[in-house]
């Protein structure tokens, strides 16, 4: 069985990881807590932090899997999507390890690395082919079909902003600390989501908007505040319950529609949005389909799910190029 090394830098999170076959031998994070006081990323000092992370959490990955750098059989990093610069020190230290190890590159498509962080060994269900999965993140909403580990066809997106982007800003909105999603996520457990109505956008096909219901929060919260300057947080498991359900709302509709239209009864879900407790619930209640939720800790961004992606294309010898440069935006 191949041992891969997988590094993982797309966002603000540096991660390494060692993988035997499709068991993971460890998961290291190094998460960067500086973007908490700025309300969201800050692309330059998210590179920054890259640079000072990804030796040391390297080494510790390797320490942790109780290998020799020597045993290491390839090297696979993100090449994107994702912010440029951070993509870059991952790419740059990938690339001077393979050369170093004289070991082949694998290069990876970040979005579909969520997807197949489903086949690691100790995840609850692996799904069968072909299967839909829902990717929803910060930066992406997508459906996507999938028929293999290498042939994956997205068949309805995001317009414009990604439902974890609208999880992030309303939370912003209303004075909850970065990442809002996991704390709307809380709040929304003691609140009502009947009590507030926003509305999504209703767009073709499978595809989503949530810019507007951005605006319909925004506005919403102006409006109420005038009257009664304490109205959000005498209210605030009201409104993320609310705000939630709209939400979730959109993705099982159009997930629905596509699991009927092209008859497939296997469901996945990915991505950081999909660590939801309200949204696994939704999926978990439906009888006409086996959903798989990946644990936990495959559901945010991580180094184990790059090396799993990377398994597939070493087993067909597809290997990357050093020329190759990271990509912003990334074709599936």
């Amino acid at each position: 069985m191949a041992i891969i090394l997988g590094i993982e830098s797309s966002c603000d999170e540096t991660s390494a990881a060692i993988l035997s076959g499709r068991k993971i031998l460890s998961n290291l994070i190094a998460d960067q807590k500086v973007h908490a006081a700025y309300g969201g990323v800050v692309p330059e000092l998210a590179s920054r932090a890259h640079q000072q992370n990804i030796v040391p959490v390297v080494q510790e990955a390797i320490k942790a899997a109780g290998i020799d750098v020597a045993q290491i059989d390839a090297i696979a990093y993100t090449r994107g999507p994702g912010l440029l610069g951070s993509l870059l020190v991952g790419s740059s230290f990938a690339k001077g390890f393979s050369m170093g190890l004289q070991k082949p590159l694998i290069e990876i498509n970040h979005m579909q690395a969520h997807i197949l962080a489903h086949f690691i060994e100790d995840n609850n269900s692996i799904p069968q082919f072909p299967f839909l999965c829902l990717t929803v993140s910060g930066g992406h909403t997508q459906i996507v079909k999938v028929d293999s580990p290498t042939s994956m066809k997205i068949i309805g997106e995001t317009l414009d902003d990604a439902a974890g982007e609208a999880f992030d800003k309303a939370a912003k909105m209303m004075g909850i600390e970065y990442p809002g999603g996991p704390h709307i996520d809380k709040y929304a457990t003691k609140g009502n989501p009947e009590r507030f109505h926003f509305k999504v956008a209703n767009v073709g096909g499978y595809n989503f908007s949530f810019s507007g219901l951005k605006t319909a929060i925004l506005y919403f919260l102006r409006d109420h505040t005038k009257n009664d300057p304490d109205f959000i947080s005498n209210n605030i498991a009201d409104l993320c319950a609310s705000i939630q359900d709209s939400i979730l709302n959109a993705l099982m509709q159009k997930l629905e529609k596509a699991v009927h239209e092209y008859n497939i009864k296997e469901v996945a879900i990915a991505g950081g949005v999909s660590a939801n407790s309200a949204l696994r619930a939704r999926l978990k209640e439906k009888e006409h389909w086996k959903t798989h939720i990946p644990n936990f800790d495959y559901c945010t961004d991580n180094a184990a799910m790059i090396a799993t992606a990377a398994s597939f294309l070493y087993e067909k010898n597809d290997f990357g190029d050093l020329k190759n440069a990271p990509l912003a935006r990334m074709k599936f």
